[in-house]
């Protein structure tokens, strides 16, 4: 092992290319194939999959609730998989079964089959997925993982950016099921990649953590430091992240799912819908390069507080858009704020609690946001059957959110070196 990291310090010393790059870029590609099984995706396809299915408004928000809670389970499982197995086996498994269920769903042909297909692409896609996607990265950077958290957001939010442009204009020329077809094939290619490509840890392919020198590869934290899943929940500073990942998405999944319908309901045009994802999608770009940057240089708990403080603020600009520019305004704002909340969720959890249970401790804060999608195109379906509107619930989550920004501020982050102290500590 000795002989493996100085031939990589050398192959270093002459610019050669550390492979937790190439991990991280697999890493990215593997986030874009989670489209089908993310709200955004479906968006994409809702009103003719609707149509084709006769399935009502309430009845698919109902559908894609239970199916996101069924599928949040995954992450559970996903996690412990990772940390016993690694990255490149549960990789290569997750990905063959979300190419294989998502060429089913391409010819289902009633709600039952919905159903189930949407439990599996929930589950495969967002769910474990993403944990997978994640912990990639989690496992290759200690003390670059802002920066390759940071390059990584921006390569998923291109990566969505041609997505999302391709398939909306695919679906519309050709039909959802010949698009969804298209993409089950398209993961299974992937499927080899990822298996080719992948390596499981630094540590499995002989070479030093951020392929630094042994020097300094020692003074970053070891591949056997780190809290415990059952550790990191007893800590405040999980919960104050996890929750304010978890109330984002609950927000932007319901505007997202049913975003023509909540701009219809302001005069607007449906075509819309298209511009505000764009812009959304942009800004998100940017902010992924500012909170990459500024998470090196900030604590992450005030850089998630400003997130969340610019995510309330786009829920009080939303119900007062009547014209435009107000509906860029909010689209920019909560572009902001998805784009900066995606780097801290990247980055947190390896940087606060290690590296050793990673996959556990991403996975059990994965579930918690995939609950958060689950609930939200549902909440905002009731708001709107109750109430006629989605003003009473905007304004309502707006404080509730600027709360847990605060939260992020002030709480204390726990050292993953000093796991001892903390429990003698909490005893």
């Amino acid at each position: 092992m000795s002989q493996g990291i100085l031939l990589e310090e050398n192959r270093a010393a002459r610019g050669g290319l550390y492979y937790g790059w190439v991990n991280m870029v697999v890493a990215a590609a593997a986030m874009v194939a989670t489209l089908p099984g993310r709200t955004q995706g479906l968006g994409l396809i809702t009103e003719p999959l609707l149509r084709d299915l006769h399935v009502s408004h309430l009845d698919y928000a109902t559908l894609n609730g239970w199916a996101t809670l069924i599928g949040a389970s995954f992450c559970l499982v996903c996690g412990p998989l990772i940390d016993r197995f690694g990255v490149r086996t549960v990789l290569t498994a997750v990905t063959a079964a979300l190419a294989a269920t998502v060429l089913f769903m391409a010819r289902v042909t009633d709600s039952h089959g919905l159903l189930v297909t949407l439990i599996l692409t929930r589950g495969f896609g967002q769910s474990a997925l993403s944990v997978v996607s994640l912990t990639i990265v989690g496992k290759w950077f200690v003390r670059r993982l802002p920066l390759a958290m940071g390059i990584y957001s921006v390569l998923i939010s291109i990566g969505f950016i041609i997505a999302f442009i391709v398939v909306a204009a695919a679906a519309m020329r050709s039909g959802w099921r010949p698009v969804w077809s298209a993409i089950g094939y398209s993961l299974l290619a992937f499927t080899v990649i990822g298996w080719l490509l992948v390596r499981r840890s630094p540590e499995s392919i002989c070479v030093p953590v951020d392929g630094e020198s042994v020097n300094e590869a020692e003074r970053s934290s070891s591949p056997q430091e780190g809290f415990t899943l059952a550790q990191a929940l007893a800590t405040p500073a999980f919960w104050a992240f996890a929750l304010s990942a978890t109330v984002f998405a609950l927000v932007s999944t319901g505007l997202m799912l049913f975003n023509e319908a909540v701009l219809t309901e302001r005069g607007f045009p449906k075509e819309m819908m298209v511009t505000v994802i764009g812009i959304v999608t942009l800004m998100g770009l940017v902010a992924n390069f500012a909170g990459g940057w500024l998470a090196d240089k900030w604590p992450i708990g005030r850089l998630m507080g400003f997130a969340m403080f610019f995510l309330a603020a786009s829920l009080v600009m939303l119900p007062l858009a009547h014209t435009k520019a107000m509906v860029y305004g909010y689209a920019i704002t909560i572009g902001i704020a998805g784009g900066i909340v995606m780097v801290i969720f990247f980055v947190c959890w390896g940087r606060v609690f290690g590296r050793k249970h990673l996959g556990s401790i991403q996975g059990a804060a994965q579930l918690l946001t995939v609950f958060g999608s689950a609930a939200g195109p549902i909440v905002l379906q009731l708001s709107v059957q109750r109430t006629g509107s989605s003003t009473p619930l905007l304004f309502g989550l707006s404080p509730l959110v600027a709360i847990l920004g605060l939260v992020c501020i002030l709480v204390p982050l726990p050292r993953p070196n000093s796991v001892r102290d903390f429990l003698q500590k909490a005893i």
